[in-house]
């Protein structure tokens, strides 16, 4: 209305078209401004939604193994399918960070903040990977939440750290948009969400708990190393070369699975069938599908139980194998529970087992506890005090039979009923951990397993709340931490958070300012 108004009654003076045309653009950048913040506004969105998921399927790493073998067993065939989820992830993240980053830079300049349609397409590509994802994982892998909720114990105070940086970033952008507000309500709208935010991130380490803040001298022993099946990572699980490996390494337990041959003789195997870990393919055919304990001993010892292991190397193992592992692998054999009791008891190693009860029709499915038994007592003749015993069913049996086996037991209860029934230490699942049940428990005297525990930062808040041992898939790894990660003092804490705060409070001001 004013351009026309001045170019009509002033047409034929240059310093009035001037002015007139300067209206004209500050109503066209008026016009554009209207549409930025929607624009901007879904870009952020995006961007916490896939920085969420990256965060939380990184923070699961602990578990890939088990996701990958969860998917052959539905698939059929071998595939890193976490690694590559966390790849799509990582490449999806730093694609709309740099959408935001560049978006930020325009708005800042006053510029017009226009999306390609790939970009567009892209953005919303992003936004239903992670939407999808989350809730994919929240329905198929609840669990996965709970090691998420751990890993903030350990993580909190330098994502706090993080979170005060993007607030910082955000000061700009946030600062220049309240200045053009016109209005006081909008600006109010603008700032005001940002300035709670930000308070309540200042504070919210008096709310946060982290076992590995502590003061010097509380930290207790380092955690013994149990290796699950053996050491998986560097040798076929379950196999005579996958428990020395534990051994070598310096582990303090080996960890297996025990089934009955169907003529009576105990050996070690974890899977129902044995596709995934022998040559049954080529040996038997026919039989691929046939539960493992359906197969006479003499059978079984036809089948080589290491090749399996040089296929998926690169991707079941960590490293490179030596030409003389690569050797011993590809000749083990299926490993019996007298051997594996002998190994242990040679080397003076805990054994702790699953035992697995024969189907039905099977000729051993009510003597199979007495058939091991005889095999712990008898013929291996293992010292009784390295036998973690955690079958539950005739407890009172085993005890009376075989006193001096350690009991232990599957799951949490109360410390009377174990008491009860001598449980002398809990073999739990990571995500059960807690250091006040650990506390409370020791003060009884019964000690804490977690299993399985691959990753040093899950190791390290299992040592910083006090857990006794862990079953772990990484001897090799975790016997090279001298302390746990983020191991700091509650005055190292509170300094690095006063001085975070104070100097994004500055940083923030100065922008304001500016």
């Amino acid at each position: 209305v004013v351009r026309r108004s001045l170019l009509q009654r002033y047409e034929h003076q240059p310093f009035i078209s001037c002015l007139a045309g300067f209206y004209s653009c500050r109503w066209k950048r008026y016009q554009r401004e209207r549409t930025e913040p929607g624009k901007c506004c879904c870009s952020m969105v995006t961007f916490c939604f896939s920085l969420v998921f990256l965060y939380t399927w990184g923070e699961g790493k602990n578990d890939y193994n088990s996701f990958d073998w969860y998917n052959y067993g539905n698939l059929g065939f071998w595939f890193l399918w976490s690694l590559v989820i966390l790849i799509v992830a990582a490449v999806l993240f730093a694609y709309i960070s740099l959408l935001l980053v560049l978006a930020m830079c325009l708005l800042a300049e006053g510029q017009q903040l226009y999306l390609h349609w790939s970009h567009k397409i892209g953005t919303f590509l992003v936004l239903g990977f992670s939407i999808s994802s989350l809730f994919a994982l929240s329905i198929l892998w609840r669990d996965h939440g709970k090691t998420v909720r751990l890993s903030f114990q350990v993580t909190a105070p330098y994502l706090h750290i993080g979170a005060i940086a993007i607030m910082v970033l955000l000061a700009w952008p946030v600062a220049l948009h309240a200045i053009r507000a016109d209005k006081k309500v909008t600006q109010v709208i603008i700032v005001g969400p940002y300035v709670a935010i930000l308070l309540f991130l200042f504070l919210i380490p008096l709310g946060m708990y982290s076992p590995c803040i502590r003061e010097m001298g509380t930290l207790g022993p380092k955690p013994a190393l149990i290796g699950h099946r053996g050491a998986p990572m560097l040798a076929p699980e379950n196999t005579e070369m996958s428990f020395m490996k534990t051994i070598e390494h310096g582990g303090d337990g080996l960890e297996t699975d025990v089934t009955i041959s169907y003529d009576g003789v105990p050996f070690l195997m974890h899977d129902d069938t044995l596709r995934r870990t022998t040559n049954i393919q080529e040996v038997y055919p026919n039989d691929t599908g046939k539960a493992a304990s359906f197969f006479s001993w003499d059978a079984l010892q036809k089948l080589n139980a290491g090749t399996w292991f040089l296929k998926n190397k690169p991707f079941v193992g960590m490293g490179s194998l030596s030409k003389a592992d690569q050797n011993q692998a590809m000749n083990q054999s299926i490993y019996t529970l007298s051997s594996f009791l002998r190994l242990a008891d040679s080397h003076n190693k805990l054994v702790i087992f699953d035992l697995y009860r024969p189907p039905e029709k099977h000729p051993y499915r009510n003597l199979w506890l007495r058939k091991v038994l005889d095999v712990i007592l008898n013929e291996s003749k293992i010292k009784r005090h390295l036998v973690l015993w955690l079958h539950n069913s005739v407890r009172s049996f085993v005890q009376s039979v075989a006193p001096g086996f350690q009991h232990t037991m599957g799951r949490k209860a109360p410390i009377e009923d174990l008491l009860k029934h001598n449980i002398v230490k809990l073999n739990l699942v990571y995500t059960d951990m807690s250091s006040e049940d650990i506390r409370k428990y020791a003060e009884a005297n019964i000690t804490t397993n977690f299993y399985v525990v691959n990753e040093p930062w899950l190791y390290s808040l299992a040592w910083c709340s006090g857990a006794h041992s862990v079953t772990t898939n990484a001897v090799h790894l975790l016997k090279d931490l001298s302390q746990p990660l983020f191991l700091m003092t509650p005055q190292q804490y509170n300094i690095m958070w006063i001085l975070t705060d104070l100097t994004s409070a500055f940083l923030i001001s100065l922008i304001f300012v500016l």
